[in-house]
């Protein structure tokens, strides 16, 4: 497929899995607003470079597994029943609880680079949402496993985390209305999306039937 097809692909997921507040966007929005945009977007960067190298080896360990399908259709059950039970959890049970303030103290722009990359890395969430969201949409046909193509979703990937970074830092006066980060709200927010997730991962099982 199109090297852009594919770029345009890694964005969007990207942005769908940073798109609930968390500790990384709502750092570089704190960051911002207490320090200036620049320090945000320094703090930014630092996150994405380790976006690429996780993404980069999720395309690998997908491309592993892609090439042992019987360990695939086990862990797309796996994961379709996990999907089906956060999304059951968030919508239906979780309760509201306040989360904790997180300021920031480092000063310095490289304090806040590197801030960036330490936060990304203790955050493995990337690593197993990217390996199977890259095995579900070559599962699809839409990506290879070539050199080029990991190339181009990984570097979409990494744009796509970056632009939603964006969004909280300029947009965080917005986002930070209590309408729009109440926890209840959150909740629902986090529900719809792994619930769509969940979908897709259970027409992609009835496909292999």
């Amino acid at each position: 497929m199109n090297i852009t097809v594919i770029f345009f692909l890694g964005l969007i997921i990207a942005l769908v899995g940073v798109i609930p507040p968390g500790l990384l966007n709502m750092t570089a929005a704190k960051i911002s607003l207490k320090e200036g945009y620049g320090r945000g977007i320094v703090f930014s960067i630092g996150v994405c470079v380790i976006v690429f190298l996780q993404t980069y080896i999720a395309s690998m360990f997908a491309r592993y597994l892609n090439n042992h399908r019987d360990v695939v259709e086990i862990l797309q059950r796996v994961a379709f029943v996990i999907f089906v039970l956060i999304t059951i959890y968030f919508l239906l049970i979780a309760k509201s609880e306040p989360k904790p303030d997180i300021e920031p103290h480092t000063k310095s722009k490289h304090s806040r680079f590197f801030q960036g990359m330490f936060l990304s890395a203790i955050n493995v969430f990337p690593i197993p949402y990217q390996a199977y969201m890259t095995i579900t949409v070559a599962s699809f046909g839409w990506m290879s496993f070539e050199k080029i193509s990991v190339i181009a979703y990984v570097t979409g990937a990494t744009m796509g985390t970056f632009v939603m970074l964006y969004m909280y830092i300029f947009f965080f006066h917005r986002i930070k209305s209590k309408k729009f980060t109440s926890q209840k709200n959150m909740n629902y927010l986090i529900g719809t999306i792994t619930g769509i997730i969940a979908g897709v991962t259970l027409i992609n099982i009835l496909m292999e039937l």
